[in-house]
């Protein structure tokens, strides 16, 4: 007869390993095992696994003695060889985890390689086998082979049990139940029946419930109906109340959501629009007017703006979708109505947003082109409403941004200098409004951004300066508004990249870290705002990658696990969010390349492949955007280099080849510097030293002079002069008038 677990001497009923990326599937499991009820015509009974208990208890998951040890540790050991089963989970993470595989080795240096079970959760597994899709692998390399008698690994395959809780698979409820069967050596086809059993009956008291609650609420309707005499009685003061209350949401939705707006306190916002929508919803159908429904239609909309800050996009865009509906109802009923149009158009630009921070270009175009219809009808309903203005100039904004992420840059820069003309011509009609100088300022940056891609980098550094200098005088007029805040933030950050894209990268440090400061004061306001976590996150990444530029390790390191701590937290919050994966990556991607300045190999290889795996999700979007690009064709090169140093010339020239072909649609429609450089670097990496000459003269005509990319070309024996009288008139605009810019018009860019 089979030992009991007790007998065997083991104190845990299984050991969860798992990567700390995956800490919410491990949460799950744990509390599933132990808190799974075996059925009871099973207890008692022995297994080759033992004589099954009735709980699953206790379950080994501790990951804290990992995070400063260099090997597994005296208590993870011990509880490794006190546990009778080994549960992996399994996903991409995991299997680039060096703790993960050293505890599967440790658990089958034990003997018990049969008693190791896998839950797959994310990736594919044997991904490492099929070419181009390494990074989707999800079982640890100690998973896949044998051990020797010595205890290491051999080339005999192993074939890991495995459950798999992915969708169209067994499911998570399946999944668990196998993981369950395998642990007890009992038949899935029990536990399957039983959990179905256990299902039927609950369904039937979910029933039942109901069926008294319609036999209760039938009374009540009865009752109801019985006291309807005494309501029309009291039907004057209530509509008197309805008025006051009215009265009450117009200001709750009005000026104090605008002075909250203003401080940006989203905790405080999300109670005031919920109180609204608690008082919509209490009243009854007949009391809805048009009046009503504009008012629900702005609380809905007023909700979701305060869900897209806190990147709830999916809650967001169930209260914007609503909103809609309203809103059409009212724009079929009042056509000629300028403010219900504007409304309706409004509405439709923060469906695009939401559509845009999914990495939808599609749907966002299509949402922001319906928009401008609703809001060209608006204006010529009310020409001169200034809130009409506002949303026009808004939605050639972000018309422009979405052709400028699919490379359309003339459609970009005609919508930006409409975006441009009505602000400005609005900022002189409404002087007092720091609004349209904020609007003015943007879109020098959006310009500056344009200007950017398209090689025009004396043009940027103009954009930029003028954009910092006008934010700082609208900063000046209203010193306490969060928002204007958040914009000066990003204008420094923006000078900042822009100065060291042309050589002076101690200038770039400087506003770059200011950007930093701002980010982490806005959040010590608001901690909850995740934009600003983003903002912080992002510009921490940059500042790490100047400072590492500059040879400055100790400072970078610091700042991008700022980054990168930050960012693997908001992308588990919202794993759609492309932006926040996007940022994450690059942020790995930085990563790596600190591990390998400190001649650290493995650290830098698995995060470039982590870089490439958020990379790769962003490719397989519907609207695939060029930094994903670049950042997977970064990885390959980096991963090449990393190959090369090992003496792995064949891994290397692969690599390096992949990073050529991914980049060569991008260099040759390109005029954006940073895909030139990128070029560059690929060509000089598989010797094609001739092809690069062109793009490295490029580079030097628009001024482009970053000290990694002259120390790279300098290691390659290019020589790379200056264009001095471009560098010259570049270190001018650093002196120029800080006077207000006006638009220079179409012939200026």
């Amino acid at each position: 007869m089979p030992q009991s677990m007790a007998a065997a001497g083991f104190h845990y009923r299984a050991f969860i390993s798992y990567s700390h990326q995956d800490k919410a599937w491990a949460d799950w499991l744990h509390k599933a095992l132990e808190t799974y009820a075996i059925p009871k015509r099973l207890v008692g009974q022995a297994t080759t696994a033992g004589v099954i208990p009735r709980r699953l208890t206790p379950i080994f998951r501790d990951r804290d003695e990992l995070a400063s040890a260099h090997d597994l540790g005296r208590e993870v050991n011990a509880a490794l060889a006190q546990s009778a089963n080994l549960v992996v989970i399994c996903s991409p993470n995991s299997a680039t985890s060096h703790w993960v595989n050293e505890e599967v080795l440790a658990y089958k240096r034990l003997g018990r390689s049969e008693r190791i079970f896998c839950l797959i959760v994310d990736g594919e597994p044997n991904a490492s086998d099929l070419p181009g899709r390494e990074a989707e692998e999800c079982f640890a390399p100690a998973l896949c082979y044998q051990l020797d008698a010595d205890g290491q690994p051999t080339i005999e395959r192993a074939e890991p049990v495995a459950a798999d809780a992915r969708a169209g698979k067994d499911g998570k409820n399946n999944a668990k139940l196998k993981l369950i069967a395998g642990m007890l050596d009992a038949g899935f086809d029990a536990l399957k029946q039983r959990e179905l059993r256990r299902r039927t009956r609950r369904m039937t008291a979910i029933a039942a419930l109901a069926l008294v609650v319609m036999t209760v609420t039938t009374i009540l309707a009865v009752f109801a109906l019985i006291s309807r005499h005494d309501a029309v009685v009291a039907q004057q003061a209530a509509e008197r109340r309805q008025k006051q209350a009215e009265g009450l949401v117009n200001f709750m939705l009005g000026d104090l959501n605008t002075k909250l707006r203003q401080v940006d306190r989203l905790d405080i916002l999300n109670s005031v629009d919920d109180r609204a929508m608690a008082y919509f919803k209490l009243l009854p159908v007949t009391d809805v007017n048009a009046t009503t429904l504009a008012q629900r239609a702005k609380a809905l909309q007023k909700i979701g703006d305060v869900r897209t800050n806190q990147s709830r996009l999916s809650d967001a865009l169930v209260a914007f979708e609503e909103a809609l509906r309203l809103n059409q109802q009212l724009v079929e009923q009042f056509p000629h109505d300028p403010a219900r149009q504007n409304a309706y158009g409004e509405n439709l630009l923060w469906i695009g947003f939401n559509d845009w921070n999914q990495g939808k270009l599609d749907l966002a175009e299509d949402h922001f082109m319906q928009a401008m219809a609703a809001l060209q009808r608006a204006v010529t309903l009310g020409p001169g409403d200034a809130k009409v203005q506002q949303n026009l100039a808004l939605a050639y904004l972000d018309l422009g941004q979405v052709a400028q992420a699919r490379g359309e840059l003339g459609a970009a820069h005609a919508h930006y200098l409409a975006y441009l003309d009505i602000s400005t011509r609005m900022a002189k009609t409404h002087p007092a409004d720091v609004l349209w100088r904020d609007f003015i300022a943007d879109a020098y940056a959006d310009l500056g951004a344009l200007a950017l891609t398209r090689g025009h980098l004396e043009e940027a550094v103009q954009d930029a300066y003028d954009n910092q200098r006008l934010m700082t005088q609208v900063m000046a007029r209203s010193p306490n508004n969060r928002q204007l805040q958040g914009d000066l933030m990003t204008s420094n950050a923006i000078l900042g990249r822009t100065l060291a894209l042309t050589g002076n990268t101690p200038a770039g440090i400087q506003h770059v870290r200011t950007a930093v400061d701002m980010a982490a004061t806005l959040i010590a306001f608001d901690p909850t705002h995740t934009d600003w976590q983003d903002s912080h996150a992002y510009y921490s990444r940059l500042l790490g990658h100047l400072l590492l530029e500059q040879g400055q390790l100790d400072a970078a390191i610091r700042t991008i696990a700022v980054s990168t701590t930050t960012l693997e937290k908001l992308v588990a919050s919202d794993p759609a969010h492309s932006d926040w994966r996007s940022d994450l990556a690059e942020a790995q991607l930085e990563a790596a390349r600190l591990a390998l300045a400190r001649h650290r190999s493995n650290a830098a290889e698995a995060l470039a492949k982590k870089a490439a795996a958020n990379a790769q999700k962003l490719l397989a979007g519907p609207s695939p955007a060029a930094d994903a690009i670049r950042i997977q064709a970064s990885t390959e090169l980096l991963l090449g280099q990393l190959a090369a140093d090992a003496g792995n010339a064949k891994g290397a020239t692969t690599y390096r080849q992949s990073a050529v072909a991914r980049l060569r649609p991008l260099a040759t429609n390109s005029a954006d510097p940073r895909d030139l450089s990128l070029w560059v670097e690929a060509l000089l990496a598989t010797d094609a030293r001739a092809q690069a000459q062109p793009a490295i003269e490029t580079l030097r005509k628009m001024g482009y002079r970053p000290s990694g990319f002259i120390a790279r070309l300098h290691a390659h024996g290019i020589d790379y002069p200056a264009d001095a009288a471009l560098s010259q008139r570049i270190a001018q605009l650093t002196s120029a008038s800080t006077a207000i810019p006006l638009p220079r018009g179409p012939q200026s860019h």
